[in-house]
């Protein structure tokens, strides 16, 4: 599947974000972004395993947290950064629509990964359908990790969907995932 920028994905949980180009800045790839998140909406806790993300609130109040880490907040013109590995979720934490500009370095999988996992959430009532949770999970788990669904979930009950997915034929969906 080859997604040209810029390229916009909404959710009904309230998230819109626009991949608007790549940039390479001393041999570093980095895809750069505009988000509006609706207010007391966010993605839930996750990883990327091998991105830096980084935004600048533009307007609005974002709040973040790390597992276990206090709340913090952050205002128009204040950057938070998120290096590769480090567990974590933000939420517009305001009455007003969030907007921030930023990245993720470097981009890897992450614009068909947000795009596929925002089409089977709008398609499923706001969260992903089990098949394609646990193919997106499976196929880039070495790039990103949701740590709202269970460890048993995902180790014991994705690899049985995945069997009786791809002997339905599920797995068809994806044929042109990268």
């Amino acid at each position: 599947m080859n997604i040209t920028l810029p390229h916009t994905i909404e959710s009904i949980t309230g998230e819109k974000l626009t991949f608007l180009r790549i940039t390479i800045k001393d041999g570093i790839e980095y895809l750069e972004g505009y988000n509006e998140v609706q207010p007391n909406a966010g993605p839930p806790m996750h990883v990327h395993y091998k991105q830096d993300e980084c935004m600048t609130v533009e307007s609005g109040k974002m709040g973040y947290q790390e597992p276990g880490g206090e709340k913090k907040y952050a205002g128009p013109g204040e950057t938070v950064m998120f290096k590769a590995g480090t567990p974590h979720k933000f939420w517009n934490a305001g009455n007003e629509v969030l907007r921030c500009s930023g990245y993720v370095s470097p981009p890897e999988n992450f614009v068909y990964f947000i795009t596929q996992l925002f089409k089977s959430s709008n398609e499923n009532g706001g969260r992903p359908g089990m098949y394609d949770a646990a193919f997106l999970l499976n196929r880039y788990q070495s790039e990103f990790g949701m740590l709202e669904i269970p460890a048993f979930v995902q180790k014991v009950i994705f690899p049985v969907v995945l069997f009786f997915g791809k002997l339905s034929g599920k797995n068809k969906k994806f044929i042109d995932a990268p």
